[in-house]
């Protein structure tokens, strides 16, 4: 795993600065205290699932800034297993050996982790070593600044796991989840994101599951529109829509908003498009991850022809009052205007 370097600084500060560097240790165990933070749209889904598949015997510690989302997952899954609402993100820290992290932007991670590690967090008090596994879709750079706030002080593991499938695969349990991570931990890891998902990929070092969402969100962003245009135009021309569909699907125009997330209301009856467009992926995360990857894409030097156009419109729908807050699917909608 690398590293940033001696030169550089540690821990995070509020705006994401790091401030020494120490060596860690790679002692591991079984997990008893789960931390869990953010129970956002995928975060209490994964989190209902994880409590779930944990021993009964094993505590989940949860944190969000939104109170009421811990009382109601206290009230719907905290009748008979032991969950417990932290003070504070480095209540979280302190008392889990495994910390769980689903944030919506680089600047909340980085806020969270700064939260947890300052003061400096105190070596974890069983045998297991602290894992930090970050879910968060956020750029790379962000996540190895992260992961050197970790692992300066020696106090834990932080890998970065960002997931693919949506809120549907968030309460069926069937995500995909893209691992960045020593080969080491990988053995340790893969059976904790099961509990959550249903497939793990290690595409390498840490930072590389970020780089890999990312680039796997772009495609997401532009399939997103060709599906609503493409449905469109066959509904247009008096075609159909659940026999376009499942042409399509059938087809090698088949991709996830066409089969899952199919943006036509009523051709997949548990969709956000069957439901209003309530819930799912908003635009708003939609436009955040494509703005990702075209600035990861000029810090790199690779050429993206679409994704400036993608970004105009996903830009139209966050400016609009009656898009803004839904499902990322509502493209098709707008079509129509």
């Amino acid at each position: 795993m690398r590293l940033l370097s001696s030169s550089r600084s540690c821990l995070l500060g509020p705006s994401g600065a790091l401030t020494g560097r120490r060596s860690f240790s790679s002692a591991q165990g079984r997990q008893a205290t789960w931390g869990f933070v953010g129970l956002g749209r995928m975060g209490y889904p994964m989190a209902k699932n994880l409590r779930s598949k944990i021993p009964k015997s094993d505590t989940l510690v949860i944190s969000d800034i939104n109170v009421d989302a811990t009382k109601k997952f206290v009230q719907e899954v905290g009748n008979d297993t032991p969950i417990e609402i932290a003070k504070s993100v480095r209540d979280v820290a302190e008392k889990s050996e495994t910390i769980i992290t689903v944030l919506p932007e680089p600047s909340h991670v980085k806020n969270v982790f700064h939260g947890m590690l300052t003061p400096e967090l105190p070596q974890s008090s069983t045998q297991t070593e602290r894992l930090f596994i970050d879910c968060s879709t956020i750029d790379p750079a962000s996540s190895k600044e992260v992961a050197n706030a970790v692992h300066c002080p020696g106090v834990g593991r932080f890998v970065d796991a960002p997931m693919s499938g949506g809120v549907v695969g968030a309460r069926a349990g069937t995500l995909t989840f893209m691992l960045g991570a020593p080969t080491a931990l990988v053995d340790r890891i893969e059976p904790i994101l099961l509990l959550m998902g249903k497939r793990v990929f290690h595409l390498g070092d840490q930072g590389a599951g970020v780089s890999g969402k990312i680039a796997n969100n772009y495609l997401l962003a532009l399939n997103n529109i060709a599906t609503a245009e493409a449905m469109n135009l066959g509904i247009k021309w008096g075609l159909d829509a659940q026999v376009l569909a499942t042409l399509i699907n059938a087809s090698s125009g088949k991709c996830w908003p066409s089969e899952v997330n199919n943006p036509v209301p009523g051709v997949v009856p548990d969709s956000p498009a069957s439901k209003g467009y309530l819930g799912g992926f908003g635009v708003s995360l939609m436009n955040k991850d494509l703005k990702l990857a075209i600035a990861a894409a000029k810090e790199s030097g690779a050429r993206l022809e679409l994704a400036e156009r993608a970004r105009q419109v996903y830009d139209t729908l966050e400016e609009d009052e009656h898009f803004k807050s839904k499902d990322f699917s509502v493209v098709y909608e707008y079509l129509q205007k």
